[in-house]
């Protein structure tokens, strides 16, 4: 009988050893959970070039994606591009399918109130893109209309948070992608389309379509990657390996492959 009692209570201690094992590697967070798994998950809409999209090859390209391949090298760990719907972002991060949101992000304080941020990496801006026939010169000048705009992004954010031209405005329609704002311009869908400067710049250009930007813009912003709040640490480090970049010339060798010049902000 005592034999029976010692293995059992033998068998519970080691029953209690594994357990605390198998719970302290699932409470892993930040750079030793990366580290840990051996993968570095960058969650992102893969329909938003230049900063991330799927080439003719339907390969995941684009400059975060480059900077992102440099930064998880240095990290030592592999990379791997998640598409995810653009409207569960938040909820795909916090269930841990995707490590960080890394595709344009742009740092607002709601977002830094819920999540984790490095410093920002580059400036962009908020702007409006309409037909080159049309006679829109202005923002006063889309009172009445109707305006495209990708569901849940900061452009939608920074029609909200502009009121002389959200009240104006017949209203916004909301696509899943830039992409497909900008085919519903195309055939007079709706008016004008709402979207980040660095998008739109690159949009036009390697489109060919007849567009303009409006010189005045909704709002000035920046781009960071944002992690769980318990990830800080991580963020930290991708932003100190990002000033690496910056500092040995990484980061202005990337740019000038995908705008033609540095036009990075971090380590400056």
């Amino acid at each position: 009988m005592k034999k029976t009692i010692t293995a059992i209570i033998m068998l519970l201690a080691a029953f209690v050893v594994f357990a605390a094992g198998v719970s302290e590697k699932k409470e892993l967070t930040g750079v030793e959970y990366i580290k840990d798994k051996g993968t570095f998950v960058l969650g992102l809409d893969d329909s938003f070039p230049p900063m991330g999209y799927r080439d003719e090859n339907n390969e995941i390209v684009g400059f975060d994606i480059d900077v992102a391949k440099e930064v998880c090298a240095r990290l030592g760990v592999k990379l791997v591009c998640q598409p995810i719907d653009w409207n569960a972002k938040e909820q795909e991060l916090s269930l841990k399918q995707i490590d960080c949101i890394w595709n344009g992000f742009t740092i607002t304080p709601e977002r830094k109130a819920a999540m984790a941020f490095t410093d920002a990496y580059l400036n962009n801006a908020q702007v409006v893109i309409v037909k080159n026939s049309s006679s829109y010169k202005t923002l006063a000048d889309l009172s009445g209309k109707k305006i495209g705009v990708q569901a849940a992004s900061s452009s939608a954010d920074a029609i909200a948070d502009t009121p002389a031209f959200s009240s104006a405005i017949a209203g916004t329609v909301e696509f899943k992608d830039n992409l497909t704002a900008l085919m519903d311009l195309e055939i007079g869908g709706c008016e004008a389309v709402v979207m980040d400067l660095l998008v739109a710049n690159y949009a036009i250009q390697e489109s060919g379509k007849d567009f303009r930007i409006l010189e005045e813009t909704l709002s000035s912003e920046e781009y960071g990657v944002g992690f769980r709040l318990a990830d800080a640490d991580l963020a930290a480090k991708v932003t100190d390996i990002m000033k690496e970049m910056a500092a040995d010339g990484t980061m202005a060798k990337i740019s000038t492959q995908w705008f033609g010049a540095d036009i990075t902000t971090i380590g400056k």
